[in-house]
């Protein structure tokens, strides 16, 4: 049903009303000034009553957009705490070596990018001196997320402050040596400045959130007290068209986290031109951070700006601003002033009548230069707002222009994002604008000079007075050594001993080993269970009510299952991370729980557990962002393998995960295939990423479903375990003179060749040595570097070529996975070699049934090694046939 306008009838129509009578004397209010005085002047009014609604905490909908000015006017601004004056002449200096630093490079073809800090440079300036914690006061500091391609005017601000040397600018791009400095925020390639990886765009904002998040869950969880550390990510604006950016804005506000701010450099320009060339990308971002719940500080114009809007007395300034398009504004910033008079100003009375009464030079500094982003005291005033507001995540939209400073060769210009250097001209007009004491002699050789005002000199003496002040220099990323003690071997012998005639899957061997390592005295607190909304898929359900789910609140309500045993149980020092179905959400928890041993000074043991197919093949981008960020802990893919998922089909079929995995050098990939195996790997793990020589690696660990006879283990494979090859099970020949071979099989994978082992023996007369090989991926690792020693004048025989060494008959590889899985080590087996998989797309059937069209169960494994030994003379050619016919195939 529709009203007499043709309309849908509002939520409103289906509330009674207590007051017809007034309600009809608001709306005919409204009608009155709507008539006499304009809908501008009507809707003016409405926005400003719901404003005063939602500040007196009248429970309306919020306005998802306001005007085009800045939140904060000028006259409620905050005393600037600082010398205006000394941090420009700062900026000033960074601002030309970060240039000079991208254009000297230019000379070896590195690149590099300008125009971004010459946008964002007060952004970065005013934290640094006013808000940023170092690592060197009280708690962890605050956590700086740089916008990736802002990295020069970091590099510029350290080399100021003596961190950094012009020799080290002078490799700006070129780190083969050892010396360089990584283009981009990287903290495996700088890891006593950068503490977090954000250039692969999307990631930082996403990043971000979380290690809000988890600095809450420690201080909950009694950890470490987090209460002062902030979390600020710097971003640009077209970086938020990438879905991670805003795929956590709900979680933020949900959880409160006023311990976070983003900083959106609103420069309007993405890559190769304008973000929103027909629209707003501000006002987009405003109605999106609103609608999800965060507080929004728009800091838009600069003072110039002041004397126009007091001269908008009838709201035709603000109208036209919120109706040009970005990329209309791009172009004004390029133009001639009587340009702007006729395209911005010319388009009503009002505007022109306002327009007649500005100076060209006063339109010239609004449109050209006078940005809120460009003014210290507007973004003071931005991010003094952001640390005091409570119960809600700040965003900061700043506006500037890309490139400015730089000359009218590149401010706001589509291609300044590509452009690598200025020449010296350009840099002279720099100068002097910027009004720098570099003479024109300095400019030698053809190079830019770097400029420094001295070691002792006032502005460098106040730039380190402010960050002793503030805890010490920023960013750093600092690492105080804190060795795990070895947790009791109680959990890993009860998978050592194996499971009897009990069936039970790795998936069920991996939950109950960290179940037991969880109850450890000393280390069972810092585990970080992290599952994407599958814990009891996994069995993990029997975790809810002795650790808790983690949530800020606490539980508000009665679960539906509280009388159950394993009831659903959240805790506002809960240990479980569930975070619903993201496994974005869940990699980025765990990468900020990875990390905690340097962000934090608190070691912290995660272990994140998902469908393996959706692991590295939704998230490998964040894999190499853990992986950068020295991240250490156990990423689990559960239900592993193209068939023992049965029923699920072809998207939740992993047959590549280990593929991708080994591209990850920090990455170190197990396929166990006994319960006993997981224990030696978990506990080495612990060693190697929890010792006292702790390494910046992780693990990954593939487990299955499949529910099977877990042995004990035997006696010495704990070396072969941990290097990814060790003989199981030999064969027992019949005679001398019968052929053999090696069965190398890893996962779920070694049963069928178990199986295989026995049809060769009873059937064939074939002897089969079956090898468990717990790590395709280590074995290659170790060849590899043995290939490198090769280089180096040193011989190293390869681990497996050491462990197959005089081993009789040709190698078969064959797992559940693609061949070229275990193909990884084909050129280090001196045996004839080949290999079985699961190549292809999965399919739902019985596992028999997948196992059999993927030609690798025990009677695909026997014919095939028929085949092989066929092909060396040693059983008749006819065993391949016979075998087929005998098989059913």
């Amino acid at each position: 049903m529709t009203d007499p306008v043709g309309k849908l009838p509002s939520e409103l129509d289906q509330l009674p009303d207590r007051d017809a009578e007034e309600t009809a004397e608001w709306a005919a209010s409204l009608d009155a000034v709507t008539e006499h005085a304009g809908p501008h002047r009507a809707a003016y009014l409405m926005r400003r009553t719901l404003q005063h609604a939602e500040r007196a905490g009248v429970p309306v909908p919020r306005l998802l957009e306001t005007d085009y000015v800045n939140t904060i006017p000028t006259s409620a601004e905050p005393a600037f705490d600082g010398d205006e004056a000394m941090e420009a002449r700062i900026t000033a200096w960074n601002r030309w070596n970060a240039a000079a630093m991208v254009t000297r490079g230019s000379r070896f073809g590195v690149g590099g990018h300008i125009a971004t800090f010459a946008s964002a440079a007060w952004l970065y300036e005013t934290g640094f001196n006013h808000f940023f914690r170092g690592k060197e006061g009280d708690g962890s500091g605050d956590q700086l997320y740089i916008q990736g391609h802002a990295s020069p005017g970091i590099y510029a601000r350290a080399f100021l402050d003596g961190r950094l040397s012009e020799q080290q600018l002078d490799h700006f791009r070129q780190e083969a040596g050892g010396n360089g400095l990584p283009s981009y925020p990287h903290p495996r390639r700088l890891p006593w400045l950068w503490e977090f990886p954000t250039v692969s765009m999307g990631l930082g904002p996403l990043s971000a959130i979380y290690q809000a998040r988890f600095n809450r869950y420690l201080h909950n969880r009694s950890i470490k007290d987090t209460a002062n550390s902030h979390v600020w990510a710097f971003l640009g604006d077209g970086e938020m068209d990438e879905p991670e950016s805003t795929a956590a804005l709900a979680l933020a506000a949900r959880e409160q986290l006023d311990n976070l701010t983003f900083v959106i450099n609103c420069n309007l320009q993405r890559l190769d031109g304008p973000v929103r060339a027909n629209f707003r990308v501000v006002q987009e971002l405003e109605a999106q951070f609103r609608g999800a719940g965060w507080n929004v500080v728009k800091t838009l114009w600069g003072s110039a700006w002041d004397e126009l809007f007091q001269l908008d007395t009838t709201g035709a300034l603000v109208r036209r601003l919120r109706e040009v398009p970005d990329a209309q504004f791009q172009t004004y910033a390029t133009r001639d002033v009587a340009y702007i008079r006729e395209h911005f100003f010319g388009t009503g009375p009002a505007l022109a009548q306002l327009a007649s009464v500005l100076s060209d030079a006063k339109i010239a500094e609004c449109f050209y230069t006078s940005r809120g982003g460009h003014e210290a005291r507007k973004v003071y005033a931005a991010y003094r707002a952001a640390v005091e507001h409570k119960g809600a995540p700040t965003v900061i939209l700043a506006q500037t222009v890309k490139g400015y400073t730089l000359g009218k060769g590149f401010e706001s210009k589509n291609a300044n994002h590509q452009m690598k250097k200025l020449t010296s001209d350009e840099f002279k007009g720099m100068r002097d604008l910027l009004g720098l004491p570099i003479p024109d002699s300095a400019f030698t050789g053809g190079l830019v000079p770097y400029g420094h005002p001295g070691a002792d000199s006032a502005e460098v003496r106040y730039l380190q007075e402010r960050r002793a002040a503030l805890g010490g220099p920023a960013p750093a990323r600092r690492v105080r050594a804190v060795a795990l003690p070895a947790p009791e071997e109680r959990a890993f012998k009860a998978l050592e001993k194996g499971s009897g005639k009990q069936e039970m899957a790795t998936t069920m061997a991996f939950v109950r080993l960290v179940k037991d390592l969880m109850r450890d005295k000393e280390t069972g607190r810092r585990w970080v269970p992290i599952v994407p909304d599958e814990a009891r898929t996994f069995g993990m359900e029997s975790l809810f009510p002795s650790a808790g789910i983690y949530s800020p609140l606490g539980q508000t309500y009665e679960p539906v299952d509280r009388d159950q045993l394993m009831y659903y149980k959240e805790a506002k020092d809960g240990q479980i991370l569930n975070e619903g179905i993201t496994e974005a959400g869940a990699m980025a928890d765990f990468i900020a729980a990875s990390t905690s041993y340097a962000t934090h000074g608190e070691p912290m043991i995660p272990f994140y557990i998902f469908y393996s197919m959706f692991g590295w093949q939704r998230t490998a981008d964040q894999m190499w962002q853990l992986a950068d960020q020295l991240g250490r802990g156990f990423i689990v893919g559960a239900t592993a393998g193209r068939t023992t998922l049965t029923g699920e089909g072809l998207q939740h079929a992993d047959g590549h995960s280990h593929l991708i995995a080994s591209t990850n050098p920090a990455s170190l990939n197990y396929d166990p295939a006994f319960a006993y195996e997981i224990a030696v790997i978990v506990k080495d793990g612990l060693r190697r990423m929890y010792g006292p020589e702790a390494e910046n690696v992780f693990y990954y660990l593939t487990v299955y479903n499949e529910p099977k006879q877990q042995p004990a283990m035997p006696e010495g494979v704990e070396e072969g375990i941990l290097r990814g090859l060790y003989r199981f099970k030999e064969g027992v020949a019949a005679s001398a003179e019968a052929p053999r071979l090696q069965l190398l099989a890893s996962g779920t994978a070694i049963h069928w060749a178990l199986e295989a082992q026995e049809l060769l023996s009873s059937d064939w007369g074939v002897t089969a040595d079956v090898w468990s090989a717990t790590s395709w991926g280590e074995l290659r690792r170790d060849a590899l570097e043995a290939d490198e020693a090769l280089l180096r004048g040193e011989q190293r025989t390869p681990y497996v070529t050491q462990a197959l060494e005089g081993a009789p008959g040709p190698v078969l590889a064959v797992s559940d996975w693609m061949r070229q899985v275990p193909d990884q080590i084909s050129q280090w087996v001196e045996q004839d070699y080949s290999s079985l998989g699961t190549d292809g797309f999965g399919l739902s059937d019985t596992r028999e049934a997948a196992r059999r069209h993927f030609g690798v169960d025990a009677r695909s494994i026997a014919v095939a090694a028929l085949a092989q030994l066929v092909k060396r003379g040693e059983v008749p050619a006819s065993a391949v046939k016979e075998a087929r016919e005998r098989y059913g195939f």
